[in-house]
């Protein structure tokens, strides 16, 4: 106890004015911020940087060389070819150049994966949006219920209090015995147990968020609760027709989908080393040594040469390589498609799961609505008669916790009716907005 309250101390010091979150203020706060979204982005970034470097690949290249080269005793002058026995001082420089004429259509197709990627990596980073979109949804919901708990355990607080107090003042008057009144201290306790229980996991809530948010630890915040508008909980959909929407909608599934593309312009590349290869070739050159008469700059202009040329390279045999590519990429296209039946599932799942749990939570909240009403009904009269010495402090007890109980699954079926509603419009592709 004395370590938390040393903590909570420190923080009060040192934090920020807490500010007012509303669902919408922090779903537009972590898309801006969230660091899983901007390593997202950063992805597409790269896609982007590899498309344009494989563009370049057309392109011809130019580079260029300079030696100065020493020699003594019987060789062979780099300039002249001419054999000679004495000692030779040589400069060479050149530039030299090459471009690619065809390449199996390999540098077509590597563009086109390439372009690929890029779209696939905008879908990908919509995902991640998606995923984030969801868990700060979650998450503020599961705020709201945990605040909701801490009202519900500190009225329970105030409830045993009183009721300890008449305790006490019966036990003094001899109309109970010693057993009852521990046990309404017993009861009081853990009441202020439960008040200590709901304040942490409302905590651990917020930190969560706070993550989310990418926030600094220190700063505190607090979230918009809900209004009594039940509207958004009352259930009229048709899953399969969710179910369709989401298929066209979802971007993991256009991300599956390119994810077949990409590996059947694989195939292609694959394929494509099994034809030859043509460049064009040029090169001017030029240099300096130290047998000839001529000085370094008469050499230069003397000795300045042109080439331009055509390279043939024409695969023959390279230890079955060529043959091992496009047969992994003809298993890739099968598992490609064998993931995208895997994505297409996954989320059916999903929005059955959501719609089944939306039926479910709409039909519990109902019930939990009336069970609550009934036993805070039951609860009020108990008081009365534990008042007037018609009831012992166990039942008063029981009624106390069962009234509990009730308020909490009312308000586990309201929150998840709200999640599981979301989500259906969500995956919908409709806003997000309680």
């Amino acid at each position: 106890m004395l370590l938390v309250t040393q903590v909570t101390l420190s923080q009060d010091s040192n934090s920020e004015p807490s500010k007012l979150w509303t669902l919408e203020e922090c779903l537009q706060y972590a898309l801006e911020n969230n660091i899983t979204i901007k390593d997202a982005a950063l992805n597409y970034e790269q896609a982007a940087v590899n498309f344009s470097k494989a563009k370049s690949s057309r392109l011809p290249n130019l580079y260029g060389s300079a030696s100065e080269t020493f020699s003594n005793g019987n060789s062979i002058d780099p300039i002249t070819s001419d054999f000679v026995s004495e000692q030779i001082y040589s400069t060479n420089v050149s530039l030299n150049s090459s471009v690619t004429l065809f390449q199996g259509n390999q540098i077509n197709n590597q563009i086109a994966q390439n372009a690929l990627l890029v779209n696939q990596s905008v879908f990908l980073k919509e995902e991640t949006k998606n995923n984030i979109i969801l868990s700060v949804l979650e998450n503020y919901l599961q705020i709201l219920y945990a605040k909701e708990g801490i009202t519900i355990a500190e009225n329970n607080v105030l409830a045993s209090e009183k009721e300890l107090e008449r305790a006490k003042a019966r036990l003094d008057a001899g109309t109970i015995a010693l057993s009852d009144y521990t046990e309404a201290q017993s009861q009081a306790a853990t009441n202020k147990y439960a008040v200590i229980t709901a304040k942490n996991t409302y905590q651990q809530y917020i930190i969560a968020l706070k993550q989310l948010l990418e926030l600094d630890p220190t700063q505190d915040i607090e979230i918009e609760t809900l209004g009594d508008n039940d509207n958004y909980i009352a259930l009229e959909l048709d899953k399969l027709a969710i179910y369709n929407k989401a298929l066209g909608i979802l971007p993991e599934i256009n991300a599956s989908k390119i994810g077949i593309q990409l590996s059947e312009k694989e195939l292609d590349i694959a394929k494509g080393a099994y034809l030859p290869t043509l460049s064009l070739v040029s090169s001017l050159g030029s240099g300096y040594t130290s047998i000839n008469d001529n000085n370094f700059s008469d050499q230069f202009n003397v000795n300045f040469n042109q080439r331009i040329g055509l390279s043939l390279n024409i695969p023959i045999f390279n230890r079955n390589q060529t043959k091992a590519a496009v047969q992994s990429a003809q298993i890739n296209i099968e598992k490609a498609q064998i993931n995208q039946q895997q994505t297409e599932k996954e989320v059916y799942k999903k929005v059955e799961t959501a719609y089944q749990n939306a039926v479910s939570a709409q039909e519990q909240l109902i019930a939990a609505e009336a069970s609550k009403a009934a036993a805070e009904q039951s609860y009020n009269l108990a008081q009365k008669k534990y008042e007037l010495g018609g009831l012992s402090t166990t039942d008063l007890v029981i009624s106390q916790n069962t009234y509990t109980n009730a308020q909490q699954n009312y308000l586990q079926a309201k929150y998840l009716s709200i999640l599981y509603h979301q989500l259906l419009q969500f995956y919908q592709g409709n806003t997000i907005k309680l």
